[in-house]
């Protein structure tokens, strides 16, 4: 059987680096947590925030998931090492998955569970510091449990232009793990369709 996986992802995966070896020890600046137990797929990881600059100068983390919810959280950690809260929190799966040198297409949603949890994370910080204004995140009802797709996000990919359940999968992974939330999605889809576009 050939390898299904770039070189980079093989590396990430058998050498991750920046696993969260003791939570106790590590006195982190963020925290976030994505992932349902129910499907397997779970994500804890944690930041170190130089606040002079508001850059991450540490990124640490551990999952019980698949190779590749490994391999892409282990390059997600070494990306954003230097980087700033604000270009951080704007990283998408697709650039995680660039730097691997792609996936599978069944393990794509895999990706998604790293940038979630640092956006969780770098939202935390903001909490924990009293900058309360910076936190993104709003109020929204979970519709994908298994990735942490919500409604807000469903609506964001239709103000940019999404309108059939097909790309607004590829985009989110919403419904790739378990598939239960797939009739609510596509009837809230259809729901911001007409709401922003007045078609079916």
């Amino acid at each position: 059987m050939d390898w299904v996986y770039s070189d980079t992802v093989k590396e990430h995966f058998i050498r991750p680096k920046n696993i969260l070896l003791d939570e106790k020890e590590f006195k982190e600046d963020g925290k976030g947590y994505v992932g349902n137990p129910k499907c397997g797929d779970m994500m804890l990881l944690v930041i170190k925030v130089d606040k002079t600059n508001n850059t991450i100068t540490e990124c640490k983390w551990k999952t019980y998931g698949c190779a590749s919810a490994v391999a892409s959280t282990s390059m997600l950690s070494e990306m954003v090492k230097g980087m700033s809260l604000d270009d951080a929190y704007n990283i998408k799966p697709n650039d995680i998955m660039d730097k691997l040198g792609g996936l599978p297409d069944n393990k794509i949603h895999c990706s998604v569970l790293g940038d979630k949890a640092l956006r969780d994370a770098i939202d935390n910080y903001y909490f924990r510091t009293d900058q309360k204004d910076k936190i993104k995140k709003k109020k929204s009802i979970e519709i994908c449990h298994c990735l942490s797709v919500t409604d807000a996000e469903i609506e964001e990919e239709v103000l940019e232009g999404v309108k059939d359940f097909e790309t607004l999968q590829e985009r989110t992974k919403l419904g790739t793990s378990c598939g239960k939330c797939i009739p609510q999605a596509k009837e809230l889809l259809n729901h911001y369709v007409r709401k922003y576009y007045g078609e079916d």
